[in-house]
């Protein structure tokens, strides 16, 4: 393939994947690293119709295209029968992309248009890049890594699923508006209506909520309120009257309750402790902020992939994990024994310092622009 980027010619990148935040937030970082490092990087985004990343991606200031595809329903279902139709859909639209976009480089963050668009990349001879958030890689990103020139990865360990000398130990990019929470207090502790001077807990389960996590903390309010415990607790859309109810009669000026966070760096500013499924992007924040963390992984999830990403941090003694079927038994002893033991919280702090990555996304962003320079 020509080296356009040696001739001076301005970087043409796609960014493939997406279906959740945490493979949406990352890939939208990478863009943004991209264009500080690259003057003039043209990049386009390819996703899945109908998936968030159609709606996040444009407001983030880039250019989308969907593709037909849908993954495999693990319980029986009738739209299975439609995913061969949408896979082979799915690739000719891939080859048109490329075809048209000529890209100098392709970089897969995961999900189901991952898949179709680094297939046909790699069958083109264009550099391929892939970003892996998780401590167990996807099927998508575990079937693509020989096609793979270069795979970013968050945690040490994973030469077990990948060539060791095709990866780099990156970590994963987090957004630089939600960790940067210097000076915040004053205006965060005004934002949620919350009181100096107690300990705060923060509660999320990701973006639709979690159940358990929610009936866990619903079980233990009054414990909670009788410590002095403030909280800010995110609940999900489904979730939220049910919270609302059981929060209404709790004294004043303790909960701050909503279904989304729209300001998480100012929940992250005021925290003491946080309870938090254990999704790839939510752990590295939580490592980037260093707030002590109770993690409860989601048994949802494939090949159990939370749990794995909690005990990368549990394993060197920066976090602690509650099984989602111990929860609502033991959540307000975990939290209780925590939140006011500031020798232990210290200590998690300073581990987790050594694991996190702020700068995840230039170092993703400076491999991609290295492959494209040197093909």
């Amino acid at each position: 393939m020509e080296n356009r980027i040696q001739k001076g010619n301005p970087l043409r990148a796609i960014i493939a994947g997406g279906g959740t935040g945490g493979h949406v937030f990352p890939a939208i970082a990478i863009a943004m690293a991209l264009r500080k490092k690259a003057y003039n990087a043209q990049i386009l985004f390819v996703g899945a119709r109908g998936r968030m990343e159609m709606q996040k991606v444009p407001k983030a200031g880039f250019h989308i295209i969907g593709l037909d595809i849908a993954g495999l329903h693990r319980r029986f279902s009738w739209k299975n029968l439609l995913l061969p139709w949408k896979i082979i859909k799915s690739l000719f639209g891939a080859k048109a992309i490329v075809k048209r976009f000529k890209p100098d480089i392709v970089i897969g963050v995961g999900g189901y248009a991952s898949g179709p668009v680094l297939w046909v990349a790699a069958r083109q001879n264009v550099p391929v890049l892939i970003q892996e958030q998780n401590s167990f890689p996807g099927l998508t990103n575990r079937m693509l890594a020989k096609k793979a020139g270069k795979i970013c990865v968050a945690y040490e360990g994973m030469d077990k699923y990948f060539k060791k000398e095709k990866i780099y130990v990156t970590g994963n990019p987090v957004r630089q508006d939600v960790v940067f929470t210097e000076g915040k207090q004053d205006q965060a502790f005004q934002y949620f209506g919350l009181s100096r001077g107690k300990h705060v807990l923060l509660v999320m389960g990701g973006s639709l909520g979690a159940r358990t996590i929610n009936e866990s903390v619903q079980a233990h309010l009054g414990l909670f309120a009788e410590k002095g415990i403030q909280l800010i607790w995110q609940t999900g859309k489904g979730h939220y009257q049910e919270a609302l109810n059981h929060t209404a009669a709790l004294p004043g000026r303790q909960v701050s309750v909503s279904p989304f966070i729209d300001r998480m760096d100012y929940a992250y500013a005021v925290a003491d402790l946080v309870v938090s499924r254990a999704g790839a992007i939510a752990v590295s924040e939580i490592c980037t902020v260093r707030v002590p963390a109770i993690f409860i992984p989601s048994p949802n999830v494939a090949e159990d992939h939370q749990t794995k990403n909690a005990m990368a941090l549990v394993n060197h003694q920066a976090a602690i994990l509650l099984p989602d079927k111990e929860a609502k038994e033991r959540l307000g002893e975990e939290v209780t024994s925590l939140i006011f033991d500031e020798e232990k919280k210290h200590r998690m702090k300073e581990k987790m310092a050594g694991m996190s990555h702020p700068d995840a996304a230039d170092m993703i962003a400076g491999v991609a622009l290295g492959m494209a320079s040197n093909e």
